[in-house]
């Protein structure tokens, strides 16, 4: 590999999207475009992801502490940086890749509630080039997200994040946990509890770290039992009831549908027309003229 000019560092690259302006808690997402050179990164509190979105395969050299690595990256690969750890690239060609920072306390919390882990003893495995459809597709769909026009609810990205760590401290963690699953769904009392809330509170952006408190139990274990007791998740569940709350609103009163939106907890008239146009295959103005 060719010497590269050390000026040109990943550090000082602006990111073409970015979740930091919109509230994501316990991750950053953002996506890379790179021409050829090198950088280190280090964070202290958070763990990284890098996954390559490279329409072509790129020659990286790697080091993470004592150990190093050599070879192409194509679409889908992906590298893991533990928190506080320094991670040094170089690459020599254009590369484009998706960078994801997750808090280690954020990790840390859900090695405790969801897998039992001590997680004063918590150590993830630095990676080089590696394949995990799962945290591909969990981290897709976080881009996705990211680039809507609209910003995307707060129980979604509160769900894979949930998925994301859990994966990660299952395949990427020293001690791999195994994980249990709970069976029969939540208690009815429980579920009513939940359901009553949501629909309470269809206006608010609601977390799924709320409902999952509310009743003592992991985000990601209270996620799992509520799609088995009513076969959708927090998030579809929450949506479709906002959009059952605006059929009412459009049909028995003649406010505008800007207003109608807000109160159902879209945020803004474009939101609640797609989301309503994907789960009745109409316009908010035209199921209220029919």
């Amino acid at each position: 590999m060719k010497p590269i000019a050390s000026h040109q560092l990943v550090c000082t690259s602006q990111p073409l999207f970015s979740s930091q302006s919109q509230g994501w808690e316990q991750i950053l997402v953002e996506e890379f475009h790179h021409p050829a050179g090198e950088g280190k990164i280090l964070y202290p509190n958070e763990h990284v992801i890098c996954l390559s979105l490279a329409p072509r395969p790129v020659r990286l050299l790697q080091i993470q502490g004592d150990k190093s690595y050599t070879g192409l990256y194509g679409k889908g690969d992906l590298a893991i940086a533990p928190a506080a750890a320094p991670f040094f690239a170089r690459w020599d060609s254009d590369d484009r890749l998706l960078q994801i920072r997750i808090t280690a306390r954020f990790m840390a919390q859900v090695a405790t509630e969801a897998l039992g882990m001590n997680s004063d003893r918590l150590e993830v495995i630095p990676t080089f080039r590696t394949r995990d459809p799962q945290v591909e597709a969990i981290a897709m769909l976080l881009l996705t997200e990211l680039k809507q026009e609209n910003l995307s609810s707060r129980l979604y990205i509160d769900s894979l994040v949930n998925v994301l760590a859990v994966q990660l401290l299952r395949q990427y963690s020293a001690s791999k946990p195994q994980l249990s699953v709970y069976e029969g769904g939540l208690p009815h009392r429980q579920l009513q509890q939940i359901l009553d809330y949501i629909h309470a509170h269809l206006e608010r952006d609601i977390k799924l770290a709320d409902l999952a408190r509310s009743i003592g139990m992991s985000q990601f274990h209270f996620s799992h039992l509520f799609k088995q007791s009513i076969g959708t998740s927090p998030y579809q569940y929450l949506l479709q009831q906002r959009i059952e709350r605006a059929k009412e609103l459009l049909k028995q009163t003649d406010r505008s549908i800007v207003d109608i939106a807000f109160e159902c907890g879209f945020n803004s008239h474009s939101h609640l027309s797609k989301q309503f146009r994907q789960l009745t295959g109409m316009t908010p103005k035209s199921y209220r003229s029919d």
